[in-house]
């Protein structure tokens, strides 16, 4: 005997709704997925494109109010847009100046805005002229003289070459059509130098030993970075130029945030000196590795080797100067080539802005790295103030 089941039109209804309905489902499904990859993969942006957003974000919106420096807020939780291989190991700083201790101990955020502008107005009324001491520390740079490159493990890279200047470009332009040309010409009327990481220290000697307030940082002005700014001015001065050196601590006491900061006090600097094209930011090296000490041999002199950074709009940031920025610094190092062979590394381009959107020759510096001495870096920046000098007449 076969029994059959016997199956209702309502019954036939209900299956065909429920199946339709999972179909219906399942195309919805499928839509929203298409939609969501095309639209992603068109608006997908990098980790470095992100940080530079909320950067300029941050630094349009002001500082956070806070009684407490050492607070976390969004600006400190940020990395600043160049590249550091080593972390601030230590944020207990042993020594700093009065200045500084007032903008710490300040109640309000208006305050230490005040103490801070204070701080950047004497820095550049206490550097504008270059005194008798100093003109006497001055000795002849020579151009003719033998220069011999150092080995050193590390070898320099690049993937593009013009006219005898290297650069390793590290972004999406093809720099191969771009008709670059290194004949360009910048106003030489004011030339300003000013350092995003204030504190960054070179290897210590007997002669130039001093406290460390991190790895490879000090807040000792007679030690760190601006000291080897302090010599490119002594000698840019020697040559005729105007030279606005600050030495504002833009890194302490927090790193994350430089640039931001950075920003405020060359912008008040360039409306405080207008017609200024020259605009460098002097940085070391950033690897912590104390073995790396690239140098040459200039005559009799031992010189740490120097790197032009320079950034483009490749973030998403507005930067119109970055082409220009950019052919000032190959014609400077087309120069370098010419009068000290292998004083330069190849030229880093990087997506990053690095605020110098503000000047048409506007662009990092770094003279050393951890592992060379202050004294070498001191010799660099004699002779990068020689070559600048040649390039600028």
């Amino acid at each position: 005997m076969v029994k059959v089941s016997v199956v209702s039109k309502n019954d036939i209804w209900k299956y065909i709704i429920k199946i339709g309905f999972i179909i219906v489902i399942l195309f919805i499904i499928v839509k929203v997925y298409e939609y969501s990859k095309k639209h992603l993969t068109q608006t997908q942006i990098t980790t470095t494109q992100c940080i530079s957003y909320i950067t300029e974000e941050i630094t349009a919106m002001g500082s956070v109010e806070s009684n407490n420096i050492f607070e976390l807020n969004p600006e400190s939780m940020l990395e600043s847009e160049f590249r550091m291989s080593q972390a601030v190991t230590s944020r207990n700083m042993d020594s700093i100046s009065n200045k500084l201790q007032n903008v710490e101990n300040s109640d309000n955020n208006d305050n230490s805005e005040n103490n801070i502008e204070a701080t950047t107005a004497e820095n550049v009324q206490n550097n504008q002229a270059l005194n008798e001491e100093d003109m006497d520390e001055i000795t002849d740079v020579s151009t003719d003289v033998k220069t011999e490159t150092v080995y050193s493990k590390y070898k320099n890279t690049y993937n593009f070459e013009l006219k005898g200047v290297k650069v390793k470009n590290e972004t999406d332009y093809d720099l191969s059509v771009m008709n670059l040309t290194t004949d360009v010409s910048v106003n030489n009327k004011n030339i300003i130098i000013f350092h995003t990481h204030t504190c960054e220290s070179y290897t210590p000697t007997q002669e130039r030993s001093y406290q460390a307030s991190g790895n490879f940082r000090t807040t000792d002005l007679n030690y760190n970075v601006a000291r080897v700014g302090e010599e490119l001015k002594k000698y840019l001065n020697s040559y005729g130029y105007n030279v606005i050196h600050d030495k504002t601590y833009h890194d302490y006491p927090a790193y994350s945030g430089s640039y931001g900061r950075s920003l405020k006090t060359v912008s008040s600097l360039i409306s405080q000196n207008n017609d200024t094209d020259v605009i460098i930011d002097l940085h070391r090296d950033a690897i912590g590795d104390d073995t790396y000490a690239p140098k040459v041999k200039i005559g009799d002199e031992y010189a740490a080797q120097i790197m032009f950074v320079i950034g483009t709009n490749g973030s998403g940031l507005t930067h119109e100067n970055w082409k220009q920025n950019l052919e000032f610094a190959m014609k400077v190092q087309q120069k370098a080539n010419e009068l000290y062979p292998g004083l330069f590394k190849p030229i880093l381009l990087r997506d990053a802005r690095y605020n110098q959107h503000l000047g048409k020759a506007a662009s990092i510096i770094e003279i050393g790295a951890t592992g060379n001495t202050l004294e070498e870096c001191e010799v660099s920046a004699k002779y990068l103030a020689k070559v600048l000098s040649e390039v600028m007449e």
